[in-house]
């Protein structure tokens, strides 16, 4: 940590380390700040005067932790955490480019309080390496609804596109998931009588309704959506992956298809798909020998972007 020369800032280091830190000693304490331990001791005190509680254990493993009651400020980043979090937003989702974006809008909230010497590295990455999403734009008011809706386990009644259609549908809405620079709805539909998973750019209209409900009390909002979007396609899919399972969950997300062992040393891949050339893209990525067993259409597909990369080669 670097040093301070300023006691107040001292002290403000101090409680940012037993923060991040519970149970720091003493001594580790003042090797952060720079200091003595007996200095680190009086900055601890200086922390108890301000009225914070300031925890304390006995014994050889004892050290300080912050107490209950205490709500700190939001933000307390370092320059390398601040531009870590910009940068994941961005490789994870092509959208964070935009501010009408939920997470875009986010990282313009953390771009305004920053520091300026933090602020201005983080907004230069930001504007330069992110990309301009081409998927549909996404209401935020309507997306922040959605999620109140699910935190407040209130049924909705909403408009939903299907093509040129719009559906109505009355719905438990249980999770807003982000997956792959999408947001999904995970619900279930009164009007199908089945579990559902919405993508909240063909949601219209939403309406909260009296009823209330508890979600499942297992709800696995994350995996039930992967498994959603791998499966019930127009093509089966199957594909020996030469590595074991473990490794092969490397290169292929649950949201692929599913995988089971074969042997000690090989995987089969288990999927459906209404785009095998798109498929086929996705198993171009693994990075072991793999064989498609099943599906003509992928097989298809495969032997095509073979081709295209032959040509590429020249």
């Amino acid at each position: 940590m670097p040093r301070a020369a300023n006691p107040t800032a001292r002290a403000l280091l101090a409680l940012e380390a037993i923060q991040n830190t519970p149970g720091i000693t003493a001594q580790q304490l003042g090797e952060r700040l720079g200091v003595t331990e007996r200095a680190a001791r009086r900055y601890v005190g200086t922390l108890r005067e301000a009225d914070l509680p300031i925890e304390s254990t006995t014994g050889p493993y004892g050290g300080y932790r912050v107490g209950r009651g205490l709500r700190l400020a939001p933000l307390m980043l370092s320059p390398a955490e601040s531009l870590g979090l910009v940068m994941a937003a961005l490789e994870g989702h092509r959208a964070a480019a935009e501010p009408s974006d939920p997470v875009g809008a986010a990282i313009a909230k953390l771009v305004r309080v920053l520091p300026r010497e933090l602020a201005e590295p983080v907004r230069s990455t930001w504007e330069r390496t992110a990309a301009p999403s081409i998927r549909p734009q996404l209401d935020p008011d309507l997306t922040s609804r959605l999620v109140l809706a699910c935190a407040a386990g209130r049924r909705l009644r909403l408009d939903y596109r299907i093509g040129e259609k719009t559906r109505e549908m009355e719905v438990d809405p249980w999770a807003v998931v982000l997956r792959h620079s999408r947001w999904y709805l995970l619900c279930w539909s009164h009007t199908a009588g089945a579990q559902r998973v919405l993508r909240a750019d063909r949601i219209d209209e939403i309406h909260a309704l009296a009823t209330v409900f508890d979600p499942p009390d297992d709800l696995d909002a994350l995996t039930a959506l992967e498994d959603h979007l791998a499966q019930g396609w127009e093509h089966e899919v199957e594909v020996i992956i030469d590595a074991p399972v473990e490794q092969a969950r490397y290169w292929v997300r649950r949201s692929l298809g599913s995988l089971e062992p074969v042997g000690d040393s090989q995987s089969r891949l288990r999927a459906t798909t209404n785009t095998p050339d798109w498929f086929a893209r996705q198993l171009a990525t693994i990075e072991v020998p793999w064989r498609v067993v099943g599906s003509e259409p992928l097989r298809q597909a495969v032997r095509e972007l073979g081709r295209q990369l032959g040509e590429s080669a020249g």
